[in-house]
């Protein structure tokens, strides 16, 4: 364990085994450092945090302060980082409330790029990368594998599922489907991260049929539930055609959909 001079570390802090807190960080006394965390300068880890093992926070970053919600009243809420995440500068991580799930909580190897914010009561997946500026509001809910590029954000209460890709300033209002990419002002739905799914591997003829039932559940005949239903019965072996389905499914919210397609409520079909 390593700690400079002029880091301020309050008394009850718990700090792992080889753990480096540079100049001018300040750690709070209800604060956990897992082994080989490092606070590189300037960083202040508050509230009642848990930072995982070998994850980094660059200079100026906040995290654990009190969350940006009016209602929040100083309840004992939580925030836990998981392992080997990077948090570059000026990231802000805001606990849980009340009002949601009383904790937030991001994933391993997560990417966290400058100026990144992440609300209350979020809870993210592992191997998530939010480039520079990305805004992420309360209550959201962010699957593994998810990109979102610069200067793109989501409202309160979004689900993006896993290994959907966001692009650049783009605003997310609605849910995103499981591998999907989402581009735009306001947002749609424009096909497959098919760039994505290859570069983790997945096997090319299962992105064929992914590719098939995209096209079938976002065709324009007949109502969303139906064509739901065709493409779980065309494909009912293949993981990824059923990832999407079981989420449309249990959307209690709109969906992020193709340009050319009527906005609609899966629970109102």
């Amino acid at each position: 364990m390593t700690i400079h001079p002029s880091a301020i570390v309050e008394p009850g802090a718990r700090i792992g085994a080889g753990v480096k807190v540079g100049p001018f960080c300040v750690v709070g006394s209800d604060v956990t450092l897992e082994d080989g965390v490092e606070l590189i300068s300037h960083a202040v880890v508050t509230g009642r945090t848990s930072v995982g093992a070998r994850t980094v926070v660059f200079p100026f970053a906040s995290v654990g302060h009190r969350p940006q919600d009016l209602k929040y009243a100083g309840e004992p809420s939580t925030l836990s980082i998981g392992t080997d995440c990077v948090i570059r500068e000026h990231v802000t991580i805001n606990p849980g409330t009340a009002g949601g799930g009383m904790k937030t909580v991001i994933g391993n190897h997560c990417l966290l790029m400058i100026g990144v914010h992440i609300g209350h009561d979020c809870i993210l997946g592992d191997h998530i990368v939010l480039s520079n500026n990305t805004g992420i509001a309360g209550h959201c809910v962010i699957d593994d594998y998810v990109i979102m590029s610069g200067h793109s954000g989501s409202a309160q209460f979004v689900h993006i599922g896993a290994h959907a890709f966001i692009g650049g300033m783009t605003k997310v209002e609605k849910d995103v489907i499981p591998y999907g990419t989402v581009l735009g002002n306001p947002a749609a739905l424009s096909g497959v991260n098919i760039v994505g799914l290859k570069r983790r591997g997945f096997d090319r003829e299962a992105i064929h049929r992914l590719r098939t039932a995209y096209r079938m559940i976002f065709s324009s005949e007949g109502t969303l539930r139906e064509r739901v239903d065709d493409a779980s019965a065309m494909f009912p072996d293949e993981e990824l055609v059923q990832d999407v389905v079981k989420f449309v499914a249990a959307a209690e919210r709109p969906l992020t959909l193709p340009g050319n397609l009527p906005i609609n409520v899966p629970g109102e079909e």
